[in-house]
């Protein structure tokens, strides 16, 4: 590994994790194509720091509402604890407080999506999959901006809103099917107003990501990690959180503006063409 491909590394990861185009399709894409199926096995450190890169810039770029949702998550568990502060604030539940309820609703579909991980990860090597899966997700990206425009948030929506939305996450796990894509048009799709619906996109995806970088950690610590590779490790974790923090400005502005569906006209492009190469090189 080098500087260059660990700076370039980072930066297709900050842009595909939040724009709507699949990180892990084109992951999968990058290592069919480039013969680097076996990159993220041996270097599963560096993926694991481009993650939390990505990570970092959620926590950046959202870091008003995470303290507010921990502030009232801690404030929900010492009221479940106190009946007298439970009928005080009966009817009166804060909307950071509604936000954390909603999100721990759309984390639990990924819960039935542990049992089949094998079968998911399988189909990253199919190319034929993940490009028909680009495809997919151009025409989910491309009628969601002509949905009306919702005007639900975090005081309105309803479990089961956030339930639907949480399927759409876990849908998005496949390989090729953007997750921000999925949750954000499935949010439009329920009436979220359109800034509330990124918004929830990025918080909901906190859990999940954490959760996952904290056990692929544990894997890559297993299989090691070369301490000479460590500044170009962090080089590329820096520039996946720089350039994720402006992507996510990027997809709320275009969210803002109806502009979401734009990014279809790419995901058809990069779908119809590595699936037309996956063809013709048999990959």
């Amino acid at each position: 590994m080098t500087y260059l491909m660990s700076i370039f590394m980072g930066f297709l990861q900050g842009v595909a994790e939040f724009l709507p185009i699949s990180s892990s399709g084109h992951l999968a894409l990058f290592q069919a194509f480039f013969g680097m199926e076996d990159f993220e096995s041996t270097q599963l450190f560096f993926t694991v720091m481009l993650h939390f890169g990505t990570l970092i810039s959620v926590f950046i770029y959202y870091w008003h509402d995470i303290m507010d949702m921990l502030r009232e998550f801690c404030l929900g568990a010492a009221s479940l604890c106190s009946p007298k502060r439970r009928a005080r604030e009966r009817g009166r539940i804060p909307p950071a407080r509604r936000l954390v309820l909603l999100i721990i609703v759309a984390t639990l579909p990924l819960f039935v999506v542990l049992p089949v991980k094998g079968v998911i990860e399988s189909a990253t090597s199919n190319v034929t999959f993940v490009s028909i899966a680009l495809l997919v997700t151009g025409f989910l990206l491309f009628f969601s901006d002509r949905l009306a425009r919702g005007k639900k948030n975090e005081r309105s929506a309803t479990v089961l809103d956030a339930l639907l939305v949480g399927c759409a996450q876990a849908i998005g796990t496949l390989p090729g099917i953007s997750r921000s894509g999925a949750t954000i048009s499935a949010g439009m799709l329920r009436g979220y107003d359109r800034t509330f619906a990124v918004r929830f996109s990025f918080l909901m995806s906190l859990p999940a990501v954490l959760g996952a970088t904290i056990l692929e950690f544990k894997d890559a610590l297993e299989v090691g990690v070369d301490p000479e590779l460590l500044p170009m490790i962090l080089v590329g974790m820096a520039v996946s959180a720089v350039v994720g923090y402006f992507a996510i400005r990027l997809v709320n502005l275009l969210a803002n503006r109806g502009k979401f569906g734009k990014f279809a006209y790419y995901c058809w492009a990069v779908g119809g063409v590595s699936l037309v190469a996956g063809l013709i090189l048999k990959v």
